[in-house]
């Protein structure tokens, strides 16, 4: 019998025997009152075995199929074959909850024991049947259905009772459930796991391959153990929240290298690897480091076996790591791999390198191998926003999903901006409104650890008003954020537990985009959640938002990162071109002739059509470009980089009128120098403006 990290073992003299005949009679006839034929036959099972296995310890020994009575029909031999263990679950069950008798997993996981919960084997076991139905009801307030979540509790609580020898339902914690998820693995893995389901089953399943049939018993056995943790977790008698599978902090300490590299390779890995796993909060670049150094030092092995220590490393090896990533072919996609995933492969490297040698280890080569010149160069990509004909189409796919948490999920990406983690932390109190009465969202810390308000349209407003109000309903134990560094209520919770989000996200886009027809050739969806940030950003821009709001509504760090949307949808931007270049403006200056005729350089022509807004003067343009540093004169109307337009006539004709006024002024004075100052200024501007082909009158509008 394996071992169950559950508490001590018993003494076996003391637990491992038979109840005595006449104590068990007793309980069976007190039970059993109205039932004469139910006493009768637990009476005969009772003698039955007792003759057959005398001490209980040759039972426990004796295989599992021979313990089930399974072992004649795994020989084939003719006819079926009933042992003296047959029936005997219900005495056994006794033992254990009376005598304080653990069951091994192996045993409680073949049999079914769903009668120990009928009230009157429940009373007589000690089992407290009012507890069951508060567990009940709980469930029920979290979301699972009545008849499912009985039977989540029934099947999972009978086997951790059984396997403690322990009727009370309050003393289960979370060893017991980690004992118990451990041994259904390790039983569903035995070869006899399949052939004993098999006895369980409807004769269609029985069909199956055994193997098959013992995995779908493994994952119907975890997701009940899962929903008892849950329940567990909500009502605070098991204080760690649940979770699927192994926990990746432990994944990862248990596979920071490949297998079978050598110690002096894999110690510095190991070591820099988890000391950035016990600071740093960002999982994803934890993981990332992992594998990148799990590609390294499989390449390693392949290419330089006689390597075997991290002293050995120089920049030559580094190269041709490089070089094989240059080359290599992803085995999945058939393509090389992207700059994108060489940037990951090589940063921390680069990182390893420089730290390391940095804080002299003297297990590593003691010099940085690596320099940001050789990282790749990533291309800067404009933000893909979603056309506004395909945004109709998919917010009207988006407003007929079944699912109101899918629903809410699409319309706060769609209204809000944020990203799709942060949406699925929104909390309970995340909902508020300004004086006006307008919608605000409070969206948690998250990637750039600040919380931020924002304004939020009525119909996600509406949307997510709801799911609050359902998850206050559901009232589930609040949960310990790693981002807010304290407990917290979420809105997206279905069963006590947080959502997915691919739930959220990727299935409910693939649905709203399959209706609005947004798919590519192969079916799949073109719209990504992501996208609906580029939507929000791009808009804002359009709409003529200032940068610092962009990054207030985005949550960037920086405005360069805001800039881009300002960028590609500037309106000054827009306007310029439309009234010089497409309306065919005409253009005067000094620096017009050279323009027009070509002269300017391409690398300074391109400059100037992305930033034609920024060299707005007060009466034109100065095209002089980055490459030949500021300009530090203030005689710009004779500047040869000074240009000017149409559009800055009536400006030109109201600086001319004030040239005058001054220069009268000078006169008076007796100013000689100014007046032959602004003298000057005024006739280069009757030149510009007759350049321009443009009256030197004033007009009505030109004071606007």
């Amino acid at each position: 019998m394996t071992a169950l990290a559950l508490a001590p073992a018993p003494a076996p003299d003391r637990l491992r025997c038979h109840a005595p005949r006449q104590e068990y009679f007793a309980w069976v006839r007190a039970t059993f009152a109205d039932a004469p034929a139910s006493i009768k036959s637990r009476r005969y099972f009772y003698n039955r075995f007792l003759k057959h296995w005398p001490n209980l310890e040759d039972w426990f020994a004796e295989p599992l199929l021979v313990r089930l009575d399974l072992h004649g029909r795994v020989a084939h031999e003719p006819g079926k074959r009933i042992g003296p263990s047959h029936e005997a679950g219900p005495y056994l069950a006794y033992l254990s909850l009376v005598h304080g008798l653990r069951l091994d997993a192996d045993y409680v996981l073949s049999r079914n024991f769903d009668s120990l919960f009928v009230p009157k084997v429940a009373a007589g076991l000690g089992l407290d049947l009012g507890l069951l139905d508060s567990f009940s009801a709980r469930m029920l307030q979290l979301g699972y259905a009545p008849v499912s979540g009985r039977s989540v509790l029934t099947w999972t609580f009978t086997r951790l009772l059984l396997m403690r020898g322990d009727p009370d339902l309050r003393a289960i914690r979370l060893n017991d459930l980690t004992a118990l998820a451990e041994e259904i693995k390790r039983y569903c893995a035995r070869p006899e796991a399949g052939f004993v389901r098999a006895s369980h089953v409807s004769n269609a399943r029985r069909r199956m391959p055994m193997d098959q049939l013992a995995e779908i018993y493994q994952k119907a056995c975890l997701t009940r153990l899962h929903g008892v943790h849950v329940l567990l977790f909500n009502i605070g008698q098991v204080p760690e929240p649940p979770f699927h599978g192994l926990k990746t902090a432990e994944l990862w300490r248990t596979e920071l290298t490949p297998p079978k590299t050598p110690t002096a390779l894999a110690a510095p890995v190991t070591r820099w690897l988890s000391g950035r796993l016990q600071t740093s909060d960002r999982a994803a670049s934890v993981r990332h480091a992992r594998d990148a150094f799990r590609y390294f030092l499989r390449w390693l092995a392949r290419a330089h076996p006689d390597i075997d220590a991290m002293t050995q490393l120089e920049r030559r090896h580094i190269e041709g790591f490089m070089a094989h990533l240059h080359e290599h072919i992803n085995a999945r996609t058939g393509r090389p791999l992207t700059a994108r995933s060489r940037h990951t492969y090589l940063s921390a490297l680069l990182q390893f390198f420089r730290e390391t040698s940095q804080w002299g280890w003297n297990d590593v080569p003691g010099r940085p191998l690596l320099g940001r010149s050789d990282m790749p160069k990533l291309p800067s990509a404009l933000p893909r926003f979603i056309p506004r004909a395909e945004l109709d189409r998919l917010m009207d796919a988006v407003e007929e999903l079944q699912d109101p948490h899918q629903r809410a999920a699409l319309l706060l990406l769609r209204w809000s901006g944020a990203r799709r983690g942060e949406i699925a932390r929104l909390t309970l109190d995340c909902l508020d409104a300004y004086p006006d009465g307008y919608p605000r969202l409070r969206i948690p810390v998250g990637k750039t650890y600040t919380e931020r308000m924002v304004p939020l349209h009525p119909q996600a407003a509406d949307a997510l008003r709801e799911l609050i109000d359902a998850a206050k309903a559901a009232n589930a134990a609040a949960r310990h954020d790693a981002w807010a560094q304290r407990p917290v209520r979420y809105v997206f919770m279905r069963r006590g537990k947080p959502m997915g989000r691919h739930f959220l996200f990727e299935d409910a886009l693939e649905i709203a985009c399959r209706k609005a027809g947004l798919v590519d050739g192969d079916g799949n969806p073109t719209v990504t959640a992501h996208r609906f940030r580029h939507t929000v950003g791009t808009q804002l821009a359009e709409g003529g938002a200032q940068i610092q709001t962009i990054m207030a509504i985005l949550g960037h760090r920086n405005a360069q990162m805001s800039a881009t949307y300002s960028h590609i949808s500037d309106p000054v931007l827009k306007e310029q071109y439309e009234k010089v270049i497409a309306a065919g403006g005409r253009i005067a200056g000094p620096a017009a002739e050279e323009l027009l005729n070509r002269r300017i350089g391409e690398d300074t022509l391109n400059w100037l059509k992305t930033n034609f807004f920024k060299t707005k003067l007060e009466l034109g343009h100065c095209l002089r470009a980055p490459a030949e540093g500021p300009c530090e004169c203030d005689l710009y109307l004779r500047c040869s980089k000074f240009l000017t337009t149409s559009e800055y006539a009536p400006r030109l004709r109201s600086r001319l009128v004030r040239e005058r006024q001054l220069a009268q002024d000078a006169v008076e004075r007796g100013w000689l120098r100014e007046v032959e100052r602004h003298n000057a200024i005024a006739d280069r501007i009757r030149g510009l403006l007759a350049d321009l082909g443009e009256s030197t009158e004033p007009s009505p509008g030109d004071h606007c």
